[in-house]
């Protein structure tokens, strides 16, 4: 387990989440429970028009603002996780540590939980002089394996 797991239990569930938000002192309102329903019952990391549009598709009605206001609000507090791209934000429901691989001709991201061997951890210590507490990786790779080549 890295370090930072320790010290906080990570958001396995909706349920987790909701949890969190409360422990935050965050208000569980309508708006902020369908985007984390959403996110949840998702599997993709969504932009924040995404989230804006299948909700509304859904016959929730929210505004733009509610939306951004609500998922900086989410991210900042580590309810949720936030993914700088170039095009922009993306948003997913794990936000413990966690690590990613890009396919880079579905642009899709996929979320995965790998643990670096102890002994990998301490040669990169020795080369930097930077006593590890946390790290994430990001893979990119195609599925369609002739792009690879």
């Amino acid at each position: 387990m890295k370090p930072t797991e320790a010290n906080q239990i990570p958001i396995n569930s909706l349920e987790d989440a909701l949890n969190r938000c409360q422990e935050l002192g965050m208000r569980v309102s309508r708006q902020r429970r369908y985007i984390l329903e959403l996110l949840w019952s998702n599997e993709n990391h969504l932009s924040a028009r995404e989230i804006y549009d299948l909700l509304n598709q859904e016959g929730k009605e929210i505004g733009h603002t509610s939306v951004y206001q609500n998922l900086d609000a989410l991210s900042a507090g580590g309810v949720i996780e936030c993914v700088e791209r170039s095009e922009g934000r993306l948003y997913g429901n794990i936000s413990n540590s966690h690590s990613h691989v890009n396919c880079l001709d579905t642009n899709q991201i996929i979320d995965l939980q790998i643990e670096l061997p102890a002994s990998m951890i301490r040669q990169i210590e020795k080369q930097t002089g930077v006593s590890i507490t946390d790290y994430r990786i990001d893979f990119f790779g195609y599925k369609n394996s002739t792009q690879a080549e």
